[in-house]
C-alpha cells in the first residue's frame, strides 16, 4: 500500500495565522474534451474555402444533467435537521431537479458496515474507518473526475490502485477544549504547559466545585483521543501500522501505556465525572459550556459544539495537551471521516455534485470545526489561533493499511474500549498482557 506522505506541518496547520495556499488555480479538471478533429484542406481551394473547412471548432461533452434524489447518511445527529438540512436546502436551489435526503446514524460504524455487505450503501456516505484500501473498489466509485486531486489533503489516505476513493471531509488537531470562566473560578491564571501543571490545575477545579475533565467513558467513542495521543509518545505517524509488524505491540511503559496512565491518574485521582457509567456525550457538551466541567481532550471540532450548547465563542479555549513535563507543545493531527460515492448510485453525477458542494461551498468545515480538506481554504476557527501559539511539533496521522485493519478488524480491536479496560482494571499491566495475547492470535489468524 502506497503510505502517506508527511505534509509540511506549517502547510497542513498554518491554521487562523498564516496559512498559505497550498496550490494555485489549477482546477485538476480531469473530465477531458473532445479533442480538436482539424479536417485536411484541398491545397487547390480558395483561402475562404479553407478557413471553412479549418473553423471546425473542438467540442465538449454535454455538462452531466444534476437531477434526482440521492440520500447521504452522516453520524451528525445534531445536525440533521438544522446545518445539514440548510446544505441540501442549497443544493436544491443550485440544482433545482435534484434533491438530497440526509440520514443521521447513531450507530454510525456499525449500520453503515452491514449495509455495505447487503450493497445497501447511501449515494453519499462516511467511509467507516474499518474498511480496508483494497476493499474501496468493492464499494465505492473512483473521484478523480471532481477535479480536487490537486487541492485537497490527505489525497493518499483513500486510494487504491492510483485512484482516488474517499475525500476527507476536514482534519482535525488533538487537543484540550476548555471553559475559561471555570479556569478563572479555581484560580487558573495559564493553560497548563506541562504534565504536573495539568494535575495541579485539575486539583484546583476540583477544589472550587468543578469536574476537571469530561471523559464520556459511558458513550465510550470519545475515548478515541487517549489512543491519538500514543502516536506522539511513539513519535510515529504510523504507530497503527507499526503495530502490525509486532507480536506484542503493548508494552508495559510503551506509547499506549504512558498515554492511558495519564487518563488513569485523572480518573483515579477524581478529576473526571464522578458516575462514569451515567456519562452522556450531549450531556457533557452542556456541562462543558455552563463550567459544570471544565475540559474534554478531542480535536478542535469539539470547539463550535460547546459554543452551540451555550458557552459564549470568546469563553472557550483550546491547548494541547501536555504529555510530560519538558514543556515543548505537541499535537496529533488526523483527518476526518472521509466521503465515499456508493458504486452502484442510481444518480452518481448528482451524488457527485453534491460531494464536491459540501466541499467547495457547503461551508460545513467551517461550521464543524474543521481544518479545511482544501489547500487554498484557510480555517476561519478562532480558537486555533490560541492553540498554535504554543508553536506545537505537528505528528500528522498516516492513513492506516491493510494489515492493520486485518488484524484489528479481526480482534475486533476497538481503541476506545482499550482505554476504558486500562483505566478501570485493577492492574493495567493485566489489561496490556490480555491486549497482547488478543492482538497475537488474531496477527497469526489472518497470517501476518
Amino acid at each position: 500500500m502506497k503510505k502517506k506522505q508527511l505534509l509540511s506541518t506549517m502547510a497542513v496547520l498554518g491554521l487562523a495565522m498564516s496559512m498559505t495556499a497550498g496550490c494555485g488555480s489549477n482546477n485538476g479538471n480531469n473530465d477531458g474534451t473532445a479533442a480538436s478533429n482539424n479536417k485536411a484542406t484541398n491545397a487547390a481551394a480558395t483561402n475562404d474555402n479553407a478557413a471553412a473547412t479549418n473553423a471546425v471548432a473542438s467540442e465538449e461533452p454535454a455538462a452531466p444533467k444534476i437531477a434526482g434524489k440521492v440520500v447521504f447518511t452522516t453520524n451528525r445527529t445534531d445536525l440533521v435537521d438544522t446545518e445539514l438540512k440548510n446544505y441540501a436546502d442549497k443544493f436544491h436551489e443550485k440544482y433545482p431537479d435534484a434533491t438530497v435526503e440526509i440520514e443521521a446514524i447513531k450507530d454510525y460504524d456499525q449500520t453503515t458496515k452491514i449495509r455495505m455487505a447487503s450493497n445497501e450503501l447511501a449515494d453519499i456516505s462516511l467511509i467507516p474507518g474499518t474498511v480496508k484500501n483494497s476493499d474501496l473498489p468493492n464499494f465505492y466509485m473512483p473521484l478523480d473526475d471532481l477535479g480536487l486531486n490537486d487541492r485537497i489533503y490527505f489525497k493518499d489516505n483513500r486510494s487504491q490502485d492510483g485512484k482516488l476513493y474517499g475525500i476527507s471531509s476536514g482534519s482535525a488537531a488533538m487537543g484540550v477544549t476548555y471553559n475559561k470562566k471555570a479556569f478563572a473560578t479555581a484560580g487558573i491564571t495559564a493553560v497548563p504547559k506541562t504534565l504536573d501543571e495539568l494535575f495541579a490545575a485539575a486539583e484546583k477545579l476540583k477544589a472550587a466545585g468543578i469536574i476537571p475533565l469530561a471523559t464520556n467513558f459511558k458513550d465510550k467513542w470519545p475515548l478515541y483521543g487517549w489512543d491519538q495521543e500514543a502516536f506522539i509518545f511513539a513519535n510515529d505517524p504510523a504507530l497503527h501500522n507499526t503495530m502490525a509488524t509486532q507480536d506484542e505491540p503493548f508494552a508495559v511503559d510503551g506509547p499506549h501505556w504512558q498515554a492511558f496512565s495519564i487518563l488513569k491518574k485523572m480518573v483515579d485521582s477524581g478529576y473526571v465525572e464522578k458516575d462514569l457509567m451515567s456519562t452522556n456525550w450531549e450531556g457533557s457538551k452542556k456541562d462543558v459550556a455552563s463550567g459544570k466541567i471544565a475540559m474534554f481532550l478531542l480535536g478542535n471540532w469539539v470547539v463550535p459544539q460547546v459554543v452551540d450548547n451555550g458557552a459564549a465563542a470568546e469563553d472557550v479555549g483550546f491547548f494541547p495537551l501536555p504529555l510530560d513535563n519538558s514543556g515543548e507543545a505537541k499535537v496529533i493531527l488526523a483527518s476526518d471521516y472521509y466521503y465515499g460515492i456508493d458504486k452502484n448510485s442510481d444518480n452518481p453525477d448528482t451524488a457527485k455534485a453534491f460531494l464536491k458542494f459540501l466541499i467547495e461551498e457547503s461551508g460545513y468545515d467551517d461550521y464543524a470545526g474543521f481544518i479545511p480538506v482544501l489547500k487554498d481554504k484557510q480555517p476561519k476557527l478562532a480558537q486555533l489561533n490560541e492553540f498554535m501559539a504554543t508553536n506545537p511539533k505537528v505528528i500528522e496521522m498516516a492513513a492506516e493499511n491493510d494489515d492493520y485493519l486485518a488484524i484489528a478488524n479481526k480482534m475486533q480491536f476497538d481503541t476506545s474500549a482499550f482505554a476504558q479496560d486500562a483505566i478501570m482494571g485493577k492492574d493495567m499491566k493485566t489489561v496490556f498482557e490480555s491486549y497482547n495475547k488478543k492482538w497475537k492470535d488474531a496477527k497469526a489468524a489472518v497470517g501476518k
